[in-house]
């Protein structure tokens, strides 16, 4: 991997760890100088879903997307939403409710979108961004725009659930351009998804439906975007959906106020030490990249999502009227 291929891998996953936390901290209700408001409250009101420790994936991934391609995410969806290219200001200002956010303040962490870059949304239903991917692929190639594609983001709760088996079958019977990707964090909620899972796993069951899987180390960003890179070019090549299955490990709790009690500490302290950025910086000073290099791009997050912060506290919560806006209409409604 080249030199600014891997510094640019290493910037998205920094932008994400740093909304990450910023965003953790401003959940918690007075406890930074990120979550304090005036009054001692949380500025973002209620629990994220937080992607910490999984930067890699994403950006692995959407290092080989275009703006015309679309992207499904999840309930853990600020990662892919910034590796997609969405604007980091207004999804902050979403998490705090406010008008400059994506969905004018009113949809939040769970319905982050920005279709100007094919981001479709993040969704609170585990595995229901599988069946949206697959309609949007469908359409992609029922319109014929070119080699055009759609990644679905899904965590390995999701594979027990129908819409999984539903959204592979149906990609596969009708060769559609999209890219499935299991974040394999270990975690369903709070219940350790392996000892839930029958058979051998989430790539034998694309596999038996004939779709080509591949297996990833998750953590490992130049490995993530060496296996993405082959299947997505598959996939333009008009091959057929592809799966890729990328182990990783979910270091924070369900969400931002879960201490994860539940879990084995022995186990937290071994995914600690391979933090994906970590390994990143490791690799990037083994390439000749210099630490000063590195060290700037960290800063240069840390005062972007600062700001970020900042504009989200000045700016302005939805209008009382806002709330009969973007809503869905079915005309005057009659019974029979």
């Amino acid at each position: 991997m080249d030199a600014q291929t891997l510094l640019a891998l290493y910037r998205t996953m920094v932008r994400i760890r740093a909304f990450e936390n910023a965003a953790e901290e401003a959940s918690q209700g007075g406890v930074s100088a990120y979550g304090k408001s005036a009054d001692g409250s949380a500025k973002v009101r209620g629990p994220l879903h937080l992607s910490t420790g999984q930067e890699a994936v994403p950006a692995g991934v959407c290092a080989h997307l275009r703006a015309d391609d679309y992207l499904t995410s999840t309930h853990r969806g600020h990662g892919h939403t910034l590796a997609k290219g969405a604007d980091l200001a207004r999804m902050m200002a979403e998490l705090f409710g406010k008008s400059t956010g994506f969905n004018g303040g009113k949809g939040g962490s769970m319905h982050i979108a920005d279709f100007s870059v094919g981001m479709l949304g993040a969704n609170g239903v585990v595995a229901a961004g599988l069946p949206i991917a697959v309609g949007a692929a469908h359409a992609q190639k029922l319109q014929g725009r070119g080699d055009a594609m759609t990644v679905c983001f899904f965590g390995d709760g999701a594979i027990n659930r129908g819409p999984f088996l539903e959204s592979l079958n149906w990609a596969r019977i009708h060769t559609l351009p999209v890219l499935f990707v299991c974040e394999d964090n270990r975690w369903s909620a709070t219940t350790a998804s392996a000892p839930m899972m029958a058979g051998e796993g989430v790539a034998a069951r694309a596999q038996s439906l004939g779709i080509p899987a591949q297996t990833v180390d998750g953590n490992d960003v130049r490995a993530v975007h060496a296996a993405a890179g082959t299947l997505v070019a598959q996939i333009r090549a008009g091959q057929g959906p592809r799966l890729l299955h990328a182990h990783t490990y979910r270091v924070k709790g369900h969400v931002s106020v879960d201490p994860a009690a539940y879990r084995d500490p022995a186990e937290l302290a071994v995914a600690l030490e391979r933090d994906p950025i970590a390994a990143a910086r490791q690799a990037a000073w083994a390439a000749g990249i210099d630490a000063a290099a590195l060290d700037a791009i960290e800063q240069d997050a840390q005062r972007e999502v600062a700001a970020a912060i900042a504009a989200a506290v000045a700016a302005a919560p939805p209008q009382a009227a806002a709330a009969y806006t973007d809503v869905q209409t079915v005309g005057d409604g009659q019974w029979f």
